[in-house]
């Protein structure tokens, strides 16, 4: 049952933000009252669909006393019975509590695995895959720092990643992926087993974390390119050790002022995510492990190329449609455990 106060009183909320907004509101106030208010308005427009709904067929009901109009209301009232449980359904997920950190922008870091050139070979292939993924949404994808291997593989890899709900839409893809398929490297045909690990994290603010001037060490040096290319002739690079959490950034753009304000940004968010992790375990000591739990060290999904096969071990769905995946399709499994948490909130709300 969907508690009317708290309807109303998400319903009055939105309309005193709408007036302020309309007139009255500081200049200062505008960013954050039209950030509520923008979060807000897909909760109020569900709960004028489930109320039109009601209404309509109390007003279908009260037709049934009336010769004239008893048959259309007998048309009509099956129609609205069977839509009133999804706009229902609709309005629970709409009100299910929010991360905050969902419409933030996202860091994405992707490191090989076990497996060798193979398995840096494929951490190259995952990023090109949401390279391809951010290009669909229209989203903005800027490596931050990279380095690669003799063959083109990827030692490790960090990029940032703009757009409209970016970490909502990626937050499921952080642990271990592993990947089925005969290497490149491979003579005999074989088929190896190898893996990659991916970490995604909500880009932090300013106002999140504090970072102490004597909590951090920086130190600049030398960038240097693959095969000698790009090799800087001044002490350009920039590393910031976070002495307490041991915690340690680089980035090697042409520009040191530069790097320093990437690393900054970069250490900020890896610290912002560790106070992330912190309460979200001691928020989950008691349930169950559910999909999104953040451990990194899990096996969440497995490409198997010979098979074309996709499967994502959290909420044991495979897709055969493995050339789309690594071209970018995600929506189908990502909306898949996106639906599989919210009906692990909405039970756990029950």
């Amino acid at each position: 049952m969907i508690p009317e106060d708290r309807l109303i009183q998400i319903t009055q909320r939105f309309e005193f933000l709408e007036a302020k907004m309309a007139g009255g509101a500081e200049a200062s106030e505008i960013a954050s009252l039209a950030k509520e208010y923008a979060d807000l308005k897909p909760v109020v427009s569900q709960i004028a669909e489930w109320r039109r709904i009601l209404d309509d067929i109390a007003e279908a009901e009260a037709m049934l006393a009336d010769p004239d109009m008893a048959e259309l209301a007998e048309e009509e009232l099956p129609v609205l019975k069977l839509a009133l449980p999804e706009a229902e359904a609709a309005l629970q997920i709409a009100l299910l509590p929010k991360d905050s950190a969902d419409a933030r922008p996202a860091m994405v870091e992707i490191r090989p695995g076990t497996g060798g050139e193979e398995a840096a070979l494929f951490a190259g292939d995952l990023l090109r895959m949401y390279q391809r993924y951010a290009d669909a949404r229209g989203w903005r994808l800027e490596i931050i720092e990279e380095a690669q291997t003799e063959l083109g593989g990827i030692k490790e890899v960090v990029a940032h990643i703009t757009g409209d709900g970016v970490f909502a839409r990626l937050k499921y893809e952080s642990g271990v992926h592993r990947v089925q398929r005969v290497p490149e490297t491979e003579s005999g045909g074989r088929v190896h087993t190898s893996a990659a690990t991916v970490a995604v994290l909500p880009e932090a603010e300013d106002v999140d974390i504090d970072i102490a001037s004597g909590d951090i060490r920086i130190d600049t040096m030398r960038a240097s390119g693959a095969g000698g290319q790009h090799v800087n002739t001044t002490d350009s690079a920039v590393r910031i050790t976070h002495i307490p959490s041991g915690i340690v950034v680089t980035s090697s753009e042409k520009s040191q002022h530069r790097n320093r304000e990437i690393a900054m940004q970069v250490l900020r968010t890896r610290l912002y995510d560790l106070e992330r992790q912190k309460l979200h375990d001691e928020r989950s000591a008691d349930r169950k492990s559910q999909v999104g739990s953040g451990d990194r060290s899990e096996r969440i999904r497995t490409y198997n190329f010979p098979q074309g096969r996709m499967t994502d071990h959290r909420i044991n769905l495979t897709l055969y449609k493995l050339d789309q995946v690594m071209q970018g399709d995600l929506d189908e499994v990502i909306d898949a455990l996106t639906a599989d948490a919210q009906a692990a909130l909405l039970a756990e709300m029950v």
